[in-house]
């Protein structure tokens, strides 16, 4: 896999160089307390259980861009938002190479599945689904680890 291509104006022929650069993501680990949080299951491909979170859009900050994803697919509002960890192993997610940077946060409000979220739901550490989406299962295993040797995730 290259990093860049080498492709041809069809009007003069000129050569050009096309860049390929890895998609930024978002992903936020939503705390309703007592170490549970909120998972939703995938409405599209890859199925399976993940964090809420999605695609930063151009424009859009990280922090910005997670609030809204947040709110897109369980109707919760963030506070005591904090950047994590940043996963950026290029298989992490099977349709492209993306850098995710994960956030943790409470939750305010009812969570309910919505956007392109099938269902939700509130899972303990000892309790999680066994088919996590994307690299989910190694975030959430990083996050607990943290959460029991500082007793707080960042």
């Amino acid at each position: 896999m290259t990093s860049s291509d080498t492709v041809y104006c069809p009007a003069c022929g000129t050569a050009v160089r096309t860049y390929r650069n890895p998609l930024l993501t978002v992903d936020v680990i939503i705390d309703l307390g007592g170490r549970r949080i909120v998972l939703i299951e995938r409405k599209n491909p890859p199925f399976g259980w993940a964090l809420p979170g999605g695609f930063v859009d151009y424009g859009e900050s990280l922090e910005t861009a997670v609030r809204r994803e947040a709110m897109e697919e369980t109707g919760l509002r963030l506070k005591d938002l904090r950047q994590f960890r940043a996963y950026s192993e290029p298989a992490r997610d099977p349709r492209h190479h993306t850098v995710s940077v994960v956030f943790t946060a409470a939750g305010v409000g009812e969570p309910q599945a919505a956007d392109d979220a099938r269902s939700l739901a509130v899972f303990a550490a000892g309790s999680l689904p066994a088919v996590l989406a994307f690299d989910h299962g190694r975030i959430l295993g990083d996050y607990f680890a943290s959460v029991s040797k500082t007793g707080r995730a960042c």
